[in-house]
């Protein structure tokens, strides 16, 4: 029979009801508190299928945790493996590259016309062997101070130092090697030299409308390092051995920088990507191949962005630099390039500016479709292995066939939507919770809660970058990231660069084009997996082991399952290890060596 509530408050049963109340109360905020933290921690996007639909690991230990104290860590009891490490052995095992130092292949090529040795040639297996450490090596100047000055004994390479000594690129000074701040064509010092571009075409606004850089032939990259000072972000590049370590000098100084060559394939890099290129006496034959490198260009520049080109050529009358000149000028014309501004400073050094254009029309009103337009399936951003084009990529439109705009000024930019964002309805949503994501992990974890001193770090490489999330979440932090976006991951590259960041495509199956011990900490985010299916993952430990600097740190957030395989291969090599909820690991590299 049914119960009125007034029999409840006579019987005296009220405090009964009051009770169950209150436990529903209790559970309905449990339940809406656990929808929330998976959903601010659920990882998007960019990771293997099977990851995405894993429950989403939650941060709710660092809610009750105070941040002084940390986030509850633990030495890591992990089983044993048994690898038997050896020393690389040869000559060049201490800088040793191995899609760089193939030997054999680079002997075997048919052409060295077009740089073709300069170029990835990777060996048909990963060597399992260890990198020595050069002699008297130690941990690194810290930033700022290594802009300008480095261990000798960590890059102990003088030949740079003597055959540049006119020009003032490096000095060697007792334990040290500084860098003054000159350059080929910096005869008034880089802060002048990067006032006069400016000051020549005002348009260009360093580190508001140009924030994204790429230094073709950087030499040691004292212009992309003076660059940071306005707030401007250089991938700086040059190929490996024609000034002997100048990338290597450049990543010790703490300074963006990679090993790359315009060759005959095309540069790893998005298009439309970069707001200015700039050459100083490149040594780039631009003119080449028809025009190829200068078609390259095209392609990873924005619309409406510069090429700044320093060199004798532009200055000069005799008659191999007007045969030069001749040629960018007939090329560039057809590539609907404008002369924007053509000056001499008083040091005597020439610059002229070029700017991509902003609509297609110029296209169509060539007399010759010469170089023509890319067909539609040559437009692909991924440019692994890809060869040099001999046509003009197209501008870059939205899905309703507008122009995409420049991006907002930086900082703007950083948090604004990507023009190159795709414009399907749930886009942004992933975007914005992609970064409101990141915000979150690095504040609540990363920032305070793990064991890493980030005060001695600088170079960082997030090895499956996505949107970047990671890269902006610290961009207070006096650190630049290098964002690499796996090959077989979404094709994220042109997003990141429209943030105003700057990346690269790789393949981690394969060596990486950097020198050894040129990164602080190395991040990685659900990529081991897909890693895993495609190649070994004590192949790719050894590449690890060879680009992070002793004393720096791996970052990997990953499902137990490889965590509990990755740790046994980082502890056979002596690397610290501590675990955070079960999900965070922190290894740090020791200096540790096998006896020869």
């Amino acid at each position: 029979m049914a119960i009125s509530i007034e029999t409840l408050f006579k019987e005296r049963k009220y405090p009964f009801i009051f009770t169950l109340l209150v436990l529903l109360v209790c559970v309905t905020i449990l339940f809406f508190t656990n929808i929330t933290s998976t959903s601010t921690i659920d990882p998007i996007g960019f990771y293997p299928p099977d990851v995405k639909a894993q429950p989403a690991p939650t941060l709710a230990d660092s809610s009750t945790t105070p941040k002084d104290q940390g986030l509850p860590q633990k030495e890591v009891v992990f089983g044993n493996v048994n690898i038997d490490w050896k020393l690389c052995k040869g000559a060049v095992a201490v800088d040793y590259i191995p899609c760089l130092d193939n030997l054999k292949a680079i002997k075997a090529l048919k052409s060295r016309r077009h740089m073709e040795h300069r170029e990835r040639h990777c060996p048909d297996s990963s060597p399992h062997c260890l990198l020595p450490l050069p002699k008297g090596y130690k941990v690194r100047v810290p930033w700022p101070k290594s802009r300008d000055m480095i261990w000798y004994d960590n890059v102990p390479h003088p030949k740079l130092v003597e055959y540049k000594k006119e020009q003032n690129w490096v000095v060697k000074s007792g334990e040290y090697l500084r860098f003054p701040g000159g350059g080929t064509q910096f005869k008034e010092g880089v802060d002048h030299y990067i006032k006069f571009i400016e000051k020549t075409l005002p348009a260009i606004q360093w580190g508001k409308n140009i924030r994204v850089v790429l230094d073709v032939g950087c030499g040691v990259a004292s212009f992309g390092g003076y660059l940071l000072d306005k707030n401007v972000i250089t991938m700086s590049f040059a190929p490996k051995d024609e000034h002997e370590a100048q990338i290597q000098f450049a990543l010790e100084r703490g300074i963006p920088a990679t090993l790359s060559v315009i060759g005959t394939q095309k540069l790893i890099f998005p298009d439309n990507g970069f707001d200015l290129i700039h050459c100083a006496r490149c040594r780039v034959h631009w003119d080449a191949n028809g025009g190829k490198p200068l078609f390259e260009l095209n392609r990873i520049l924005r619309p409406g962005g510069f090429f700044a080109w320093s060199a004798t050529p532009v200055y000069r009358d005799d008659e191999r630099d007007q045969k030069v000149w001749n040629a960018m000028v007939t090329i560039t014309k057809a590539m609907c390039w404008t002369v924007v501004a053509k000056t001499l400073d008083l040091s005597g050094i020439g610059l002229v500016i070029y700017q991509k254009p902003t609509s297609s029309s110029c296209y169509g009103k060539r007399k010759e479709n010469n170089p023509p337009l890319c067909a539609n399936n040559e437009r692909k951003n991924s440019t692994w292995y890809a060869t040099l084009s001999s046509c003009l990529t197209p501008l870059p439109v939205d899905n309703a066939g507008n122009l995409q705009s420049w991006p907002m000024p930086w900082p703007q930019r950083l948090t604004s939507i990507p023009p190159s964002l795709s414009t399907e309805s749930d886009s942004t949503e992933m975007f914005y919770k992609d970064s409101k994501r990141w915000s979150e992990i690095v504040s609540d974890v990363y920032r305070d809660g793990l064991s890493i001193n980030w005060s001695s770090v600088r170079n960082i490489m997030d090895m499956n970058a996505g949107y970047a999330g990671f890269a902006a979440a610290i961009i207070d932090l006096p650190v630049w990231v290098m964002n690499v976006v796996p090959i077989d991951m979404p094709d994220t590259l042109s997003i990141i660069y429209d943030r105003g960041l700057i990346g690269t495509y790789h393949d981690w199956c394969e060596s990486l084009n950097t020198y050894p011990r040129t990164y602080d900490l190395l991040h990685s985010s659900f990529l081991f997996k897909s890693l895993e299916q495609r190649c070994d993952m004590v192949d790719v430990v050894v590449e690890i082991d060879r680009i992070l600097r002793p004393d720096g740190y791996l970052l990997v957030q990953d499902s137990m399952e490889i965590i509990s395989k990755l740790g046994p291969v980082l502890r056979s090599l002596h690397w610290s290890i501590t675990l955070h909820q079960n999900q965070f690991l922190v290894a740090r590299k020791s200096f540790w060596r096998p006896s020869s």
